[in-house]
C-alpha cells in the first residue's frame, strides 16, 4: 500500500528520537545516505490503527536549524526542500527548556507539527510536573505526552499526525518579536527578500531575514547564487544592525535572538505549563551518579576502567565465534585444495579469495561485540561523560571532547578499528576539528596492527612485552595528539569549538535499541570493508605469483629435482625436494611484480633497516595491515601462517642475522604510524568529500612513520643496541 503521507522526526540529540523511530518502524527501516553528504537517511514505514499507511523518516538529530553543522543543513534542507506532511518533534520532557528551542525553530519555519512530549516517566522521578494541554494551548500545536522506550503514547501520537497530515495545513511561520532594534531591521530585509522574490518559493521572507542576522553560511552562499545585489543589500543590513548592537547593548545579532527565544519559551512555561516538587536537597539519580563517575581525580580512572572492561568483554565473548569462523574458513580452504585442479585458479581461490574474505570476515564477531558493549555505553549516556571528562586535554590539542570516542573505536586501548572510528567523527561540528580527528584516528593500535606488534615484541622483548606493549600504546595517544595539534596550526587553522554538550540523564538501554545500532553498524563494517579487501587480496596475490620464473629456471629447478630423486630416497629425499620447492617459491616471489618492488625500495628502506623481503610485506600493509603476517611469512617461504606457522615465522626472525631489537622496534614504529589502510583511506576520502584528504593521510602519515623508523635504527645501532 502507498504511503498517504509522510512523517519527519525532528528534535535533539538524546530526545529519544531515536528509540520513537526504532519503536514504529522497527525492522522494516532502511538507511542509507543524504545525496553529497555522509549524514545518514533512516526511514520506514508505519501504519496506523485505520490501515492507512504514513512513510516516517529520521531527520539527524541537532539543537537547531541555524546551518552549524552537516546535521543542521540536512535537517533543514529536507524540512524545506521535501515539505514533509507533518513534523513530529520529540522533546525531552525532563528538560523541556532546552528541548523546546528546537520547537521555536520549527515554529518559526512554519511546519506542521505535533509535539512529542517524551520520557514523562523522567520528568515525573524528577518531580516535574507538565500540563500538556496548556502547552499545546500556548504553542498552537498538538501536544502527545509518550514514553517512546515503553511505546506508552505512542498510538495516540500517530492518531494526531494523521490528523494533521490529512488536513494538509497550509505553512505558517510565528513570528517572534526580537527586540525593537533587530524588529525594525527585519521589515526592511523581509522588504527586500519579498521584492526581489529572493529564494521566497523555498523559504518565508522572515524566516530567511532572520537567517542572514544568525549568520547563517548556506542562506547566505544561496542568496548570492540567487541574486548578488540584494544579497550585498542584506549583508549591509546586517553588518549595521550588528554595529549597533554591539554600541549599545555589547552583544551580537544571533546572541539577542537566542535570548529573544528563549524569553518566548519562558513566558509559556511560566504560564502554568511547568511546575516542580520543591526538595532543597535533593539530587537526581543522575546528578548523584555524576557526582562519582565524573569527579576530578576518580572520574578519569573509572573512564579507564570501564573502556578496560569494554575491550575485556569484546575479546572474551568474541572468542568462540572468531573461532567458528576461523574452523569455516580452514574447511573451505581445504575444500578448495582437494576440490579444485592445481594451477593459478586454486591458488587464487584459497590465497585471494578465501584466505581474503576470511582475514576480513574474521574480525566480525570482533567488531559486534565491540559495538554492542559501545550502544550500551552510548544508551545509557555514559559516553557523554568520557567526552566530558576528555575535552580539556583534547581542547588543548586543538580537538574536542567528542574526539576521544573515535579514537577509542579506533584502538586508543586495544584492538577496534580506524574504519569506524573514521566514521565516528561525523559527530563532530566543527569541519576543522573533524578532519583532524579523521587524519589521526589510523594513529591508534587498532585490531590489525596488534598481531605485527604481538609478534615483533614476543620475539625480541619476550621479558617485558606487557610493558612495551603498554608504552606503545601510550605512544599512540601522544603522536595522535601531537600531530592533530601540528594539523590545527597549518592546514587547519581556526578556533576550538566550544564544548556545548548536555549530559543525558543515565538511562537503561533497550535489548531491541541495543540490537538494531550493534547490527547497522556491523553491516556497515562488512559492506565497506569486506569487498574492498577482498579485492585487495586477489591483487596482492597476483603481485606475488607473476609474472613467475622464466622458463631456463623452471628448467634448472626441475633438473635438480630429477637428479635428487635419482640419488636419494625415503625421508631424506622429501626433505631435500621441499627444500628446493621453498628455493624455487623464493625466486618466484623475488621476481615477482611485488619482489621487484621490494628490491627496488631497498636503496631508501635500508636506512630503517628494512630488506626486501620486508619491505613486500609493508607494501601489502598499504592494503590492509592484516596482511603483514601473511605477507611476511610468504616472503620468508614459509607459505600461509597459520597458528603453526606462526611459530616458524617467529623463529626464522629470532635466527635470522639480519634481525635484531632495533630493527623489529623500527618495524613496529613504522606500522604503527605509516599510511592508512586502503579500507579507511576510502573512508577518509568519503567523510572528508575530497580525495586530497586521503592523499595526505597516505603522503604525510607515511613519510613521518619512515622518518621515525629512521631515526629509531640510526640511533640504535649507533648506541650498539642491535
Amino acid at each position: 500500500m502507498k504511503p498517504s503521507f509522510t512523517v519527519a522526526l525532528a528534535g535533539n540529540p538524546n530526545s529519544g528520537k531515536t528509540t520513537l523511530f526504532n519503536a514504529l518502524t522497527g525492522a522494516r527501516q532502511h538507511v542509507g545516505n543524504y545525496p553529497g553528504v555522509t549524514v545518514e537517511k533512516k526511514e520506514g514505514p508505519y501504519t496506523l490503527a485505520d490501515g492507512s499507511r504514513c512513510n516516517i523518516v529520521d531527520l539527524p538529530g541537532t539543537y537547531s536549524l541555524t546551518a552549524y553543522s552537516v546535521e543542521e543543513v540536512v535537517a533543514r534542507d529536507f524540512l524545506v526542500q521535501e515539505r514533509p506532511d507533518v513534523v513530529i518533534n520529540i522533546v525531552d520532557a525532563s528538560n523541556l527548556e532546552r528541548n523546546l528551542y528546537l520547537t521555536t525553530q520549527l515554529l518559526e519555519l512554519g511546519a506542521p507539527m505535533v509535539v512529542a512530549l517524551n520520557m514523562m516517566d523522567v520528568a515525573k522521578d524528577r518531580g516535574i510536573n507538565i500540563d500538556s494541554d496548556k502547552l499545546a494551548t500556548l504553542l498552537g500545536v498538538p501536544v502527545a505526552p509518550i514514553i517512546a522506550r515503553s511505546g506508552q503514547g505512542t498510538v495516540a501520537l500517530m492518531e494526531e499526525a494523521r490528523r494533521l497530515g490529512q488536513q494538509n495545513p497550509a505553512w505558517n511561520p510565528l513570528h517572534i518579536s526580537y527586540g525593537e532594534d533587530l524588529d525594525n531591521t527585519l521589515l526592511q530585509m523581509e522588504k527586500v527578500v519579498s521584492d526581489q522574490g529572493l529564494l521566497t518559493d523555498t523559504y518565508p521572507a522572515r524566516w530567511l531575514a532572520v537567517k542572514y542576522l544568525e549568520n547563517d553560511s548556506q542562506v547566505k552562499e544561496k542568496t548570492e547564487q540567487g541574486n548578488r545585489e540584494a544579497a550585498a543589500a542584506l549583508s549591509r543590513m546586517t553588518a549595521e544592525a550588528s554595529r549597533h548592537l554591539q554600541t549599545t547593548l555589547e552583544t551580537f545579532p544571533e546572541s539577542l535572538i537566542a535570548d529573544h527565544r528563549y524569553g518566548y519559551i519562558k513566558s509559556i512555561l511560566r504560564q502554568g505549563v511547568l511546575s516542580h516538587r520543591h526538595d532543597a536537597d535533593r539530587l537526581y539519580t543522575s546528578d548523584r551518579i555524576d557526582r562519582v563517575l565524573t569527579n576530578r581525580f576518580l572520574g578519569p580512572l573509572l573512564m579507564l576502567a570501564v573502556l578496560f572492561g569494554l575491550y575485556n568483554f569484546t575479546f572474551s565473548y568474541s572468542e568462540l565465534p572468531v573461532a567458528w569462523l576461523d574452523g569455516l574458513f580452514g574447511w573451505l580452504s581445504e575444500a578448495a585444495e582437494a576440490g579444485l585442479p592445481d594451477g593459478p585458479l586454486k591458488s587464487m581461490v584459497i590465497s585471494g579469495v578465501i584466505d581474503g574474505v576470511g582475514g576480513v570476515l574474521g574480525f566480525v564477531p570482533i567488531i559486534m561485540f565491540m559495538f554492542f558493549g559501545i550502544a550500551i555505553l552510548e544508551d545509557s549516556g555514559y559516553l557523554a561523560r568520557v567526552a566530558f571528562m576528555m575535552d580539556r586535554v583534547f581542547q588543548t590539542f586543538g580537538l574536542h571532547g567528542s574526539s576521544v570516542m573515535a579514537y577509542i573505536v579506533s584502538g586508543g586501548i586495544a584492538g577496534g578499528c580506524a574504519v569506524p572510528g573514521v566514521m565516528a567523527t561525523r559527530t563532530l561540528k566543527s569541519r576543522r576539528e573533524r578532519l583532524a580527528t579523521l587524519l589521526t584516528v589510523s594513529f591508534m593500535n587498532c585490531g590489525a596492527k596488534l598481531p605485527v606488534l604481538a609478534l615483533l615484541t614476543a620475539v625480541f622483548f619476550s621479558d617485558r612485552q606487557a610493558l612495551v606493549m603498554f608504552l606503545l600504546t601510550l605512544l599512540a595517544w601522544a603522536v595522535a595528539l601531537l600531530v592533530a595539534k601540528f594539523y590545527r596550526l597549518t592546514v587547519l587553522k581556526g578556533p576550538s569549538t566550544p564544548f556545548v554538550m548536555e549530559l543525558p540523564p543515565y538511562r537503561l538501554p533497550t535489548f531491541r535499541g541495543l540490537l538494531i545500532h550493534t547490527w547497522e553498524r556491523t553491516w556497515q563494517y562488512i559492506k565497506k570493508a569486506g569487498t574492498v579487501i577482498l579485492a585487495i587480496s586477489i591483487l596482492l596475490w597476483a603481485m606475488m605469483t607473476f609474472p613467475g620464473l622464466p622458463e631456463e629456471e623452471e628448467a634448472r629447478f626441475s633438473g635438480r629435482r630429477e637428479a635428487v630423486s635419482a640419488t636419494y630416497g625415503g625421508e631424506e629425499l622429501d626433505e631435500r625436494l621441499a627444500a628446493i620447492d621453498r628455493q624455487e617459491a623464493e625466486r618466484g616471489l623475488e621476481l615477482s611484480l611485488a619482489g621487484r618492488i621490494g628490491r627496488g625500495l631497498e636503496g631508501v628502506s635500508r636506512w630503517a633497516g628494512f630488506d626486501w623481503r620486508t619491505n613486500i610485506a609493508l607494501v601489502g600493509g598499504f592494503a590492509a595491515k592484516e596482511v603483514v603476517i601473511s605477507t611476511l611469512g610468504t616472503a620468508y617461504s614459509l607459505g600461509e601462517v597459520d597458528p603453526e606457522a606462526s611459530e616458524s615465522l617467529a623463529a626464522t626472525l629470532a635466527n635470522d642475522p639480519a634481525w635484531n631489537p632495533v630493527k623489529a622496534l623500527a618495524m613496529i614504529i613504522f606500522v604503527m604510524f605509516y599510511a592508512p589502510c586502503f579500507v579507511t583511506v576510502v573512508c577518509i576520502v568519503r567523510e572528508a568529500g575530497s580525495w586530497k584528504w586521503g592523499a595526505l593521510a597516505v603522503g604525510f602519515n607515511t613519510l613521518f612513520a619512515f622518518a621515525l623508523a629512521v631515526a629509531v635504527y640510526q640511533a640504535g645501532m649507533a648506541l650498539g643496541l642491535g
